[in-house]
């Protein structure tokens, strides 16, 4: 069975622009600060985007492996599409539509919890087992190179034209993966009609298993908060300018490592990689409060592109290795919703440590988070031995 087929090519520049829409929100903190919101209220904001996407997984899951993949990412870019666009009706002050901004917000994440379980779990069912990290891994690359293309792409248009533009390319992007994905054929009934029934989202959720893989997933999204959520502002403190050049150094660096070392997991297994990645990715977060020019933004935002680059695949595969088709939506909604959760947790409550205590202890706390992961896997390892 070939990995890198036509289907795959389509879902993974489909992906490529979705996550370009998504990750050109992590400019949205300027928006807030210039309608007049303040740390704690980036950390709401951005926030409760995350918390929606995280609590909207077990039905997430369970519909797209009832109504099947390709349906379900249809109906996740069409959301996508759409909610960027009601962020042009937001004129005046923050405090002026705050309830509003916190609706659209949730919506929106509801749209990339669709997009991103279905994602994943329509492109899992095309790769072969044998190669699963590498499939998984280069797979992620189109997301990673979309993390540093939203803000590359819309940076410039938000300098030069402003908000409303900001949000129609947003928009475009979004509608842009619909389109891709169209020509991509769907195996749901056929696939669906010869697998044995699964358990529910909530039954694999109490799994040994599914507590580890949700668990460190959580706090790698804390991790990820605290780089897509505070670095904008943080570089802004610090009267740095085209920000966009750590998310390019940050997909530059974990793109590259997935590249080189895609089948390395594959032939060592998960466990021996994860920890590489979760030191690597602390350490890019311990050092962002060091960071007082262009070259250092880059060189925080490549060790954690390496440590993400590593840690992402590893995880995933650790969770979905094994697992039957009918439960792979439901595996994917529990890994991709643990990140979701972390990234809300994370960004209420370093929005929070970042109001009292300054940006220092906002990346310090993030790393000792991140760090702890390493204690997670070692019980994990513990009782599988």
């Amino acid at each position: 069975m070939r990995l890198y087929t036509p289907a795959f090519a389509a879902l993974f520049i489909a992906n490529l622009a979705l996550v370009s829409s998504y990750a050109a929100f992590f400019l949205f903190p300027l928006f807030i600060i210039e309608k007049g919101g303040s740390d704690k209220d980036i950390g709401i904001i951005m926030g409760i985007f995350a918390l929606a996407s995280a609590l909207s997984r077990p039905w997430v899951a369970e519909m797209i492996d009832r109504i099947g993949r390709k349906r379900s990412y249809s109906i996740g870019c069409i959301m996508m599409t759409l909610l960027p666009l009601l962020h042009l009706l937001l004129q005046g002050p923050l405090e002026n539509y705050y309830a509003a901004l916190l609706l659209l917000r949730i919506i929106h994440g509801v749209g990339l919890a669709i997009c991103f379980t279905s994602a994943f779990t329509f492109i899992i069912d095309l790769i072969p087992v044998q190669r699963l990290n590498e499939g998984i891994g280069i797979f992620g690359t189109s997301g990673l190179m979309g993390l540093a293309l939203g803000p590359l792409i819309t940076e410039p248009l938000l300098i030069h034209y402003g908000f409303s533009v900001f949000f129609l390319a947003t928009s475009g992007l979004a509608a842009a993966a619909f389109l891709l994905h169209l020509p991509v054929p769907d195996q749901h009934r056929l696939l669906a009609s010869s697998a044995p029934a699964s358990a529910s989202f909530f039954a694999l959720l109490k799994t040994r298993k599914m507590i580890i893989s949700g668990g460190m997933a959580l706090l790698f999204g804390v991790g990820l908060a605290a780089t897509g959520n505070f670095i904008a502002p943080f570089a802004q403190s610090k009267n740095l300018s085209f920000i966009s050049l750590y998310f390019f150094a940050y997909a530059t660096a974990a793109v590259v490592t997935r590249v080189v070392l895609g089948r390395l997991a594959d032939r060592v297994g998960e466990v021996q990689i994860i920890p590489w990645g979760l030191g690597i990715a602390a350490g890019g977060l311990i050092m962002v409060p060091l960071v007082d020019n262009g070259l250092m933004l880059l060189i925080v935002g490549f060790l954690f592109g390496i440590g993400h680059g590593l840690l992402f695949p590893a995880l995933n595969a650790m969770a979905i290795r094994d697992e039957p088709y009918s439960a792979r939506g439901k595996v994917t909604g529990i890994f991709t919703g643990g990140i979701d959760s972390g990234a809300f947790i994370g960004a209420m409550l370093l929005g929070i440590i970042g109001d009292l205590a300054g940006y220092t202890s906002l990346f310090l706390c993030a790393a000792i988070v991140l760090s702890s992961g390493h204690l997670l896997l070692r019980f994990h390892l513990k009782n599988t031995s």
